[in-house]
């Protein structure tokens, strides 16, 4: 058995903020996320022994790599700290998260910094969406005259879903207005503020117009300015900071288990192969079955709530079903039935998720961690959900092409 690594806590910057209009770059945002945190948790710069940080596109969006030298510039205490920077679309929070975790498990650093970054508004929505495009997928060979590409992706799948087990649009619609009223209850949420019609979640081509094929606007997730960082700890590094602060090793959030698949790049070939299969991306239903094993859990009935991939309805959609919350194909059951919203058998995104609170690409898996370790300490605040113990996270990079998930305990 693995050591454990601990969650000490982390931090969230606002994803209402437009980073640019209020004068910031991605060092300004960077820099305060690292100071909000350590602040936060109440942790001098000098005991940060190594740094992982998560970013999907900081060179087509800011001109900016080799961020780990950002990292060593925002304090000058973290000058000469060792940090790395990972990459696997909207799973690079996540990848930093593992790649930390397996240097604490290694025995290499006994505290480590996560930081996922993103900066996505300084750049128009059509600029952006090619951005996060091609890049995630395989350049050059997919969606080559697609105006959106990923919404086309996501709509493909919507249409998996139609011809293998039938998909009706008031449950897409369903997912979007839960993850939006959660959003309601989130300070840093993107969208708390936001009024919506009678129409908005209908077929209504005026207030929730066609982006690509079946994925209309209030399916998508946003695109978003935002950080998120936490720290991770030894055994012996997290019972000091406890005792230090008056609490118990218990009373700190650990990583009981994790799960990590990486499938083929296109997803033509892939949804082919799927179709004898019981679901529709394979490689997710284990990433997740990887989880639960190594948290030494029985099933998806062990765990109080998950933060997963909607970025867009048809992600969640499909990660109702691959978490085993229903048969495969029968994700509506959960929907109808109000499993997936607060107070339900399996609240999925108390926090908003990408639609609701904002998709920062390379900070959403660090984000999900944190939320995570939040729920089960009981410090979600307006979005806790009551008495969780073990809290998942689902992030997802590409087409499903990266996928990882944690259990939190």
């Amino acid at each position: 058995m693995s050591p454990p690594v601990f969650v000490l806590g982390g931090w969230q910057s606002d994803f209402a903020l437009n980073w640019a209009r209020e004068g910031l770059d991605l060092f300004d945002a960077m820099r305060v996320t690292v100071e909000s945190t350590l602040d936060s948790i109440a942790l001098e710069p000098a005991a940060i022994e190594a740094a992982h940080i998560g970013n999907f596109a900081g060179e087509l969006f800011c001109h900016q790599g080799h961020l780990g030298g950002l990292f060593a510039q925002t304090h000058p205490a973290l000058a000469g700290v060792p940090a790395a920077r990972h990459e696997g679309a909207c799973a690079s929070g996540s990848l930093a998260v593992l790649a930390a975790a397996a240097d604490i498990e290694a025995g290499r650093y006994g505290l480590i910094a996560v930081l996922g970054i993103e900066q996505m508004r300084n750049v128009s929505g059509e600029t952006a969406a090619q951005h996060i495009g091609q890049p995630a997928m395989w350049a050059g060979h997919e969606c080559q005259a697609v105006r959106f590409p990923w919404p086309h992706v996501f709509s493909r799948l919507a249409e998996e879903y139609d011809e293998r087990y039938g998909l009706k649009r008031q449950h897409l619609a369903a997912i979007a207005q839960q993850n939006f009223a959660n959003a309601q209850r989130n300070p840093n949420a993107q969208t708390r503020r936001w009024q919506f019609e009678a129409g908005s979640f209908e077929a209504d081509d005026e207030l929730n117009p066609v982006i690509e094929g079946r994925i209309r606007k209030q399916d998508c997730g946003q695109i978003t300015d935002g950080a998120a960082m936490v720290v991770l700890a030894s055994e012996a590094r997290a019972r000091d900071w406890a005792g230090q602060r008056g609490r118990t090793l218990q009373s700190v959030p650990r990583i009981l288990g994790w799960g990590h698949r990486t499938a083929a790049m296109a997803i033509e070939p892939r949804l082919r192969a799927s179709r004898a299969a019981p679901y529709v991306f394979p490689e997710v239903r284990r990433t997740i079955e990887d989880a639960l094993r190594r948290a030494q859990l029985p099933g998806i009935e062990a765990v109080d709530g998950f933060e997963v991939h909607d970025c867009f309805t048809t992600t969640e959609y499909m990660a109702i079903d691959h978490l085993g919350l229903t048969p495969p194909g029968q994700s509506w059951q959960a929907i109808e039935a109000g499993d997936i919203a607060p107070g339900g058998r399996l609240p999925i995104n108390p926090s908003g998720g990408l639609i609701g609170l904002g998709h920062p690409v390379g900070a959403t898996g660090v984000r999900m961690l944190l939320d995570a370790a939040r729920q089960v300490s009981g410090a979600a605040e307006a979005c806790q959900v009551e008495g969780a113990r073990r809290f998942g996270t689902l992030n997802i990079g590409g087409a499903a092409t990266t996928t990882v998930s944690f259990i939190v305990g």
